[in-house]
């Protein structure tokens, strides 16, 4: 395991001495591991041992990030997919994989290699098949999306940038909060190749949405996302539906990208570990009443084989 990390090898130990089913949180980007971290104390007090894997090279602190943003560039998906799978496949048990924004694509990428027992895409990415990009989405990633330079790039996004694509839900004052504790440079050769996925017919946003071994599939989204929209994250669901195993899509009310670090967290990551919970005691092709979007509560879609 050379490319793993000695705090990541750390986990791994932990997880395996524990034996019951670990979690594994894969962060998007323009975050860090850390940023995590109040997950990690929900889940370990549920029972699961958790582990918050890097991307390659990332560094451990935000202060370190943003003395060295190169660092974060030139980090393509499959090499992050590949890095997280190594993490994945030296459990002694079939994780959880959870995963935010880039990293809810990320974990369905591991779904789709069959490497995960439960998994949950959070406003996740978009891949191959998944065409909508709302108008939302250009006017906050467009201004990267045509300079050729992004590529090879590091990028940062401006608070009003972080304030439009993340934080609209949010008033300013938690918003500047998140942006100074948080938000570190991302790689715009990954933002590239998730934008391009439609037209690249060689991409590594690419997910095998119909392997039998993809295990139950959860998609949680905020309903007020600029930077993956409903039509975005239904059309993924969409794709995935057909799974023969479980798959189900919630919509938070009155949440934005930010929804996984905000002062709100609580409840997506209750959201998120109520239905690895229900995957792991074995029901979780039971029924439940669907609610709408126009509900006021949580919008669920449930789906079975088909």
């Amino acid at each position: 395991m050379t490319s793993v990390s000695e705090r990541e090898a750390q986990e791994i130990r932990a997880a395996n001495a524990a034996g019951a089913t670990p979690v594994v949180l894969v962060h998007g980007l323009w975050l860090l591991p850390s940023s995590w971290a109040p997950w990690v104390d929900l889940f370990q007090a549920a029972g699961h041992p958790t582990l918050t894997p890097d991307w390659p090279d990332d560094p451990e602190t935000v202060e370190q990030a943003r003395a060295d943003p190169d660092v974060l560039a030139r980090k393509s998906l499959r090499q992050v997919a590949d890095h997280t799978a190594e993490v994945v496949e030296a459990l002694d048990r079939r994780p959880v994989v959870m995963g935010h924004s880039t990293g809810g694509l990320l974990a369905q990428v591991l779904a789709g290699r069959g490497l995960s027992a439960v998994t949950v895409a959070i406003d996740p990415g978009v891949f191959r098949g998944v065409l909508p990009l709302p108008v939302s989405v250009l006017r906050g990633i467009g201004p990267f999306l045509v300079d050729p330079r992004t590529r090879s790039r590091a990028i940062t996004l401006t608070f009003d940038q972080f304030r439009y694509g993340w934080a609209n839900a949010l008033d300013e004052d938690e918003a500047r909060e998140l942006y100074d504790r948080h938000h570190v440079a991302g790689s715009g050769l990954a933002l590239v190749q998730m934008a391009n996925a439609n037209l690249n017919p060689w991409t590594q946003a690419r997910v095998d949405t119909r392997n039998p071994d993809r295990g139950p599939l959860l998609i949680i989204e905020g309903e007020r996302d600029h930077t993956v929209p409903w039509a975005i994250a239904h059309a993924a669901y969409q794709r995935q539906r057909h799974n023969p195993a479980v798959t189900e899509i919630v919509e938070v009310p009155d949440r934005g990208h930010s929804l996984t670090i905000d002062s709100g967290w609580h409840e997506v990551a209750r959201t998120a570990l109520d239905f690895v919970e229900r995957c792991l005691r074995g029901d979780a092709d039971r029924p439940r009443r669907p609610r709408t979007r126009r509900s006021g509560a949580a919008g669920t879609t449930p789906a079975g084989p088909g």
